[in-house]
């Protein structure tokens, strides 16, 4: 039996999450609508002896995207020897091709079996987009104008969260986030999972988010449209590092900030829902984000975790540098 470390990468529209649903009650079953399922369905290509199962280093949610994500498997070949790494990423994607799925495989390499896709995993940063309709066209003869009259570019349709408020305020949005940085309590800005009992415990929802950057974006937009973006919109990228996230924290941490560049909520208010953890804390102003503007790009792994011991043979060593370099 060897492990094996995938990276990934798929446009999660029309995908129910990354995680396979299970049916309890009726064991483990084929799942096409989530990412996990159609890759243990592709891995079955390779005739393996055992059933794949996927081990998952992040969750993503229904709509949400990502450029880089990681999972690992374990696979045992008929004759005993290691799959190729590069055959594995050829079948996957060859199968999900055909199959017209949003889903690309970026690497495969065989790692450790003391490698675990979440728990090695050192960092995960994400990245939420932002279009802010320029104040000169957010309103219409004095008026605020109606979201439904708004130009938006059909390529970045589930791809980027629009705001069309006047008086949005991305120097007050990058202010409050940069309060998020740090050690916190994040209990306030959790969404409850049922079925997750650690949930209720006290040091669950304390987390560390390393690093958080509010930058210049740009459009995704064809040629043909992307002047027309370009005048319409200031177009801004929310970065996000931290080891690990809680279950919506983000993008209920960008709704309560998107919430005080717009003045539905105060700083205040944000300290209180920061300082105070509990659900009780939420301001019934603030929306969560929406999922489609969500990205997660990058899961980062110490190289050394990712290493077999001296005496593994070089090859696997080319392939090990391939993956880190590129994931």
């Amino acid at each position: 039996m060897n492990r094996y470390l995938i990276n990934l990468s798929y446009i999660g529209t029309r995908f129910r999450g990354i995680q396979r649903k299970i049916d309890k009650s009726a064991g483990q079953f084929k799942d096409p609508q989530t990412v996990q399922g159609v890759i243990e369905e592709a891995l079955l290509k390779l005739r393996p002896v055992n059933e794949p199962l996927l081990k998952l280093s992040s969750r993503t949610d229904t709509g949400v995207h990502a450029l880089h994500n990681t999972v690992h498997v374990d696979l045992q070949r008929p004759n005993g020897k290691p799959y190729d790494s590069d055959r594995i990423t050829k079948t996957l994607n060859r199968a999900f091709e055909k199959d017209g799925q949003s889903l690309r495989i970026l690497s495969t390499v065989r790692v450790p079996a003391s490698f675990h896709a979440r728990l090695c995993a050192k960092s995960r940063t994400y990245l939420y987009r932002l279009a802010v309709l320029k104040r000169e066209y957010a309103r219409e003869s004095g008026r605020q104008q109606h979201p439904h009259a708004r130009f938006i570019p059909i390529e970045e349709h589930d791809r980027c969260y629009f705001l069309g408020h006047p008086e949005f305020d991305i120097n007050a949005f990058a202010s409050v986030a940069r309060m998020f940085e740090g050690m916190h309590d994040f209990r306030t800005f959790m969404a409850v999972a049922k079925g997750n009992p650690k949930q209720q415990e006290a040091m669950h929802s304390l987390r560390r988010i390393d690093q958080i950057t509010v930058e210049r974006g740009h459009t995704m937009t064809a040629a043909f449209n992307r002047e027309r973006a370009e005048r319409y919109y200031d177009f801004w990228d929310v970065r996000i590092r931290g080891r690990s996230f809680l279950y919506r924290q983000v993008r209920r941490m960008v709704g309560a900030w998107v919430a005080a560049a717009e003045g539905r909520i105060t700083e205040r208010d944000i300290y209180r829902m920061l300082t105070v953890p509990s659900q009780n804390s939420w301001c019934s102003n603030v929306f969560v984000a929406p999922a489609y503007a969500l990205y997660l790009c990058h899961v980062e792994y110490d190289p050394i975790d990712l290493a077999f011991p001296a005496a593994a043979d070089e090859s696997n060593d080319g392939q090990l540098s391939r993956a880190i370099a590129q994931p």
